[in-house]
């Protein structure tokens, strides 16, 4: 009876297992190309070998990274393979042997502090190891990792960066403050020197400094000066040489009487 239903129901082509595998090549095509697109636009991410970590471990890690800015997926090695070569991220298939963890670093994330949590996991483990990743789309090796593990928090970077582009401004702007000073200083000593030989008083010294001020600018239009007349100079007024009396106006009347009656005689 048993046989006889069996062999009334034999399994038709293309059954659960055939339909099970379409299934599971639509995943792996989905998996692929969300793992493409992950690759195609990351700028910074880190690529570790997570084989020996236990699943309570790695959730831990996957929270520590994301504090951090920074997604921890894991992924098949041929499947990450084939997503690598679609992105055009060739650099990455040497580091895609085996069972491969990509931690995916967003914008504003840190990595350095990223790279730090996986060493200190690394340490503690003394299973996961890093065999490289993308920093700002620069190719880094497992021991460039190790090194940027290292650096401080980007916060402490940036302050150091900014310290270093302000240092040399404010150095500049001694050095061109630098010669003002040195002339008020040139100018108040020269004041004080006067003053010592009683030649400015303290009233003065303003006009001085003033005056020392104006000395650098270069001069104005000025006008011509005129030439001084002599001081013993004295102008004759018109009509002054009529005014004196010749000789025949300085005779008397009686003269010329006395030439009229000579002529008579």
């Amino acid at each position: 009876m048993v046989a006889s239903a069996a062999s009334a129901n034999p399994p038709r082509a293309g059954s659960s297992f055939t339909g099970g595998a379409r299934v599971l090549r639509e995943d792996k095509e989905r998996i692929v190309t969300e793992l493409a697109g992950e690759l195609g636009a990351a700028e910074t991410l880190i690529v570790a070998d997570y084989r020996g970590l236990t699943n309570k471990q790695l959730e831990s890690l996957r929270d520590v990274l994301l504090e951090h800015g920074a997604r921890f997926r894991i992924v098949k090695n041929s499947l990450s393979k084939l997503a690598a070569e679609r992105a055009g991220a060739e650099a990455l298939l040497v580091m895609l042997e085996g069972p491969t963890a990509i931690a995916f670093i967003e914008s504003g994330g840190d990595p350095a502090a990223v790279a730090k949590a996986l060493a200190a996991t690394a340490k503690e483990t003394n299973v996961l190891v890093m065999r490289g990743g993308i920093l700002e789309g620069n190719t880094l090796s497992g021991e460039e990792i190790d090194r940027l593990a290292t650096l401080p928090p980007m916060d402490v970077l940036r302050g150091q960066l900014v310290g270093a582009v302000v240092a040399p401004l404010t150095q500049l702007l001694g050095l061109v403050s630098a010669p003002l000073r040195d002339l008020h200083g040139l100018i108040d000593a020269r004041i004080e020197q006067l003053e010592e030989q009683g030649q400015v008083t303290e009233a003065d010294a303003p006009k001085a400094q003033a005056s020392a001020a104006e000395a650098e600018e270069p001069a104005t239009d000025a006008e011509p000066v005129r030439s001084a007349e002599p001081a013993d100079a004295v102008r004759i007024p018109e009509g002054a040489a009529s005014a004196e009396p010749s000789d025949q106006d300085a005779r008397p009347d009686s003269a010329v009487e006395d030439v009229g009656e000579k002529e008579e005689e």
